[in-house]
């Protein structure tokens, strides 16, 4: 067809909206979310990084990092070093090499080497449970500290990234302004059985399709579901 012959159409005039079932909203992820990369800390915890100093030290590099980036990072500093007791025979400039090309990695070789020794003086080699122990890590947030405790230690805990953040305002399932408003309102919504997965799913399915600027609403198999909150119409042609 013609590009000036294209009939621009609103999706919401073509979709009704269903009422907004969390347990369908899964079921839909899950099969959106088959084919498309990982997202970083779930991908190495299914090539068998899974350990909490595993989990806690690729969340930390993987801040500002790309997925792709993280995943092989990673997977070359723990060939090498995937302990407390290894990491710290590690020299520091040693180990900002080795966490090439990630963002910032002097800084986060001086963090790292400093929660290796921590956990080793403070915490006989375990890495601590409680987010307040895991925050006071220095280069460890709230995202860090709960992709620990939900990965690492397969404990109930909510990783609000901005993927999280837009696309459960975007669904109108929350109502909040800040990541760390999130994580709050989703903790009293959000069914626990899903606290872990939502981080999984919505990492890729915010990089792929419900993406910030311009989500690709008309093919979305949560179209139906989504209130679309603070999108503007999108089009398709007709």
């Amino acid at each position: 067809m013609p590009r000036s012959s294209r009939k621009k159409v609103s999706v919401r005039t073509i979709e009704a909206k269903e009422p907004f079932d969390i347990d369908e909203v899964f079921r839909r992820l899950r099969d959106a979310c088959a084919e498309l990369p990982k997202a970083a800390m779930f991908d190495l915890r299914d090539r068998g990084y899974s350990s909490p100093f595993e989990q806690l030290v690729g969340s930390l590099i993987s801040a500002r990092t790309r997925d792709e980036t993280t995943t092989a990072v990673c997977l070359r500093l723990f060939h090498v070093a995937n302990t407390p007791q290894a990491m710290v025979s590690l020299s520091e400039e040693h180990l900002a090499d080795l966490l090439r090309p990630a963002t910032f990695p002097e800084p986060k070789a001086r963090d790292i080497l400093a929660l290796s020794r921590r956990i080793l003086s403070e915490y006989g080699g375990r890495v601590p449970e409680t987010v307040e122990e895991l925050t006071s890590f220095r280069g460890v947030g709230p995202k860090i500290a709960a992709l620990t405790l939900a990965v690492g230690f397969g404990r109930p805990a909510i990783a609000v990234d901005v993927h999280v953040h837009r696309i459960t305002n975007r669904w109108g399932y929350v109502h909040t302004a800040t990541p760390e408003k999130t994580a709050l309102a989703l903790a009293l919504e959000l069914p626990e059985r899903y606290w872990i997965e939502i981080n999984e799913r919505l990492v890729p399915f915010g990089k792929w399709i419900c993406t910030a600027a311009r989500p690709k609403c008309p093919v979305c198999p949560l179209l139906s579901l989504c209130r679309q909150v603070g999108v503007a119409d999108s089009v398709m042609t007709a």
